[in-house]
C-alpha cells in the first residue's frame, strides 16, 4: 500500500474496540514508532514537547486521579474509564520554549501534529491507535498531578495503542464542497 492509500483509507481505531486481551508493543516495538512519530515539523529545532510512556499502574493511576478531580460522579466514570481499560498510552505534553522567532501557537501546533503523527506510525505499524483527551487532560490539577506538567506545559493529547478490535464503523467525512474553498 502507498503512503497515499494508506492516507486516504485511514480511521483511527476506538480505544473502546480494541482487543482487551490482544497485545500492545512492547518498548522494542514502540521505540520506531515514536522516531517515526517524532519527524515531525519542529519550527526552530525548538522541541516544544516531550512524551511520556503509560503502561498498567501508572494507567490505573491517572484514572484513579481522574476520578478524584472529577467536578461529579459521572464527569469522574468517563474520565477514569479510558485509563482504567487501557493497556498503552503515550501522552504528548505541549511544552512550548521561549523563542523570539517561533510563536507559542506554532509550538503548540508541532505537539498536536506529533499527536496525529503517532497515531499514523502506530496505525502504520499495524496497531490500533487513537488520540484521545476529556476533561482530565485539560484540568491544569489533574495535568499537573498525573503528567508532571508546570508551567505552559499542556497536554496535547493522549494516544493509545493497542491490538484493533472488532472493525467500528467509520464515521462520517466531510463533504468537500461544503468545507474547501477554492481561490484563483
Amino acid at each position: 500500500m502507498t503512503a497515499f492509500d494508506f492516507l486516504s483509507r485511514r480511521r483511527s481505531h476506538p480505544a473502546k474496540f480494541f482487543d482487551p486481551a490482544g497485545a500492545v508493543p512492547d518498548r522494542a516495538a514502540l521505540t520506531p514508532i515514536l522516531q517515526a512519530a517524532l519527524r515531525v515539523p519542529d519550527h526552530g529545532k525548538l522541541e516544544p514537547w516531550r512524551l511520556v510512556v503509560l503502561t498498567g499502574a501508572a494507567l490505573q493511576r491517572l484514572g484513579d486521579l481522574a476520578e478524584a478531580l472529577a467536578p461529579d460522579a459521572e464527569a469522574g466514570a468517563k474520565g477514569a474509564a479510558i485509563y482504567r481499560t487501557s493497556r498503552l498510552a503515550v501522552a504528548v505534553i505541549s511544552s512550548p520554549k521561549p523563542s523570539p522567532k517561533v510563536p507559542e501557537v506554532e509550538q503548540r501546533a508541532s505537539a498536536h501534529a506529533l499527536c496525529l503523527n503517532l497515531v499514523n506510525a502506530a496505525e502504520a505499524a499495524g496497531w490500533g491507535a487513537c488520540w484521545l483527551t476529556g476533561w482530565p487532560a485539560h484540568d491544569a490539577t489533574w495535568a499537573a498531578q498525573a503528567l508532571g506538567c508546570e508551567g505552559a506545559e499542556q497536554v496535547a493529547g493522549i494516544v493509545h495503542i493497542g491490538t484493533p478490535g472488532p472493525e467500528a464503523p467509520d464515521r462520517p467525512r466531510p463533504d468537500l464542497a461544503r468545507v474547501v474553498e477554492w481561490r484563483g
